[in-house]
């Protein structure tokens, strides 16, 4: 997939820090589906207490989730402040644009105020290929409302800023085309799945990825779906680590 580990392009970015020097982070307004997940899920039998940093077999992954009813009630996006000043706070770029600049195919321009033109994106949702990163959305793979209602209402301020802007871990975050985010929204895998010939596996490791970092749990139908869906992914793996 196109989503890369974000410490591998730190030297990178730092290059790109002296490009946009004291230039302001980009004001995009973000169309992810918010949601909040429930208070954090202890780690299912057989979890270890950092994750998995060894590939997991997909199904074994799943069979990690805890299944819970979802919380009701309560949402409020703004709940998630994003996006923030990144991993290099003092480079003018935030968190959206160091989502595009890593995962660029072909690298844009970085102008004043962190200004990206040029450039090149797959949008794995639907294998589209982009090429003005205004035409993107950067999603929360887990959506933010769906997020709150598997454990993040009962998170504090901070650690929802961090699960709304997490740039350490390469499944969290991904830059697709705003029509396929939107037609996403808030919605779980048994509500929706991108349309690319191809792309079931790899958004099935990537959620539960996500869910099992932030130990978000699953309701019933979104576990049993993840459990069915998968078995179309048998070579699929996971790894991951928990989020701190």
């Amino acid at each position: 997939m196109l989503t890369q580990h974000r410490a591998a392009v730190l030297p990178a970015l730092a290059l790109l820090a002296l490009a946009a020097a004291g230039c302001a982070p980009i004001d995009q307004a973000t169309t992810d589906a918010d949601a909040k997940p429930p208070a954090s899920a202890s780690p299912s039998p057989g979890q270890g207490a950092t994750g998995s940093k060894s590939g997991i077999p997909l199904s074994d992954a799943i069979a990690r989730l805890t299944v819970a009813p979802e919380h009701v009630g309560g949402y409020d996006r703004h709940a998630f402040r994003h996006w923030n000043g990144g991993l290099i706070p003092n480079d003018g770029c935030n968190t959206r644009a160091e989502v595009l600049l890593t995962e660029a195919v072909k690298p844009p321009t970085v102008g004043e105020g962190c200004k990206l033109t040029g450039g090149e994106w797959l949008s794995y949702y639907d294998n589209v290929t982009v090429n003005d990163p205004a035409r993107l959305d950067i999603d929360h793979m887990v959506p933010l409302e769906e997020a709150w209602s598997s454990g993040a209402y009962a998170w504090d301020a901070g650690r929802r800023e961090a699960y709304a802007n997490d740039l350490d871990a390469p499944r969290s975050l991904v830059a697709v085309t705003a029509k396929t985010n939107r037609a996403k929204g808030k919605r779980d895998p048994a509500e929706w799945l991108p349309p690319a010939h191809g792309a079931l596996c790899t958004y099935l490791e990537d959620w539960t990825t996500t869910k099992l970092r932030w130990a978000l749990t699953a309701d019933q139908t979104e576990h049993d779906t993840l459990v069915r869906r998968a078995k179309e992914c048998p070579d699929s793996t996971v790894t991951y680590e928990l989020a701190p």
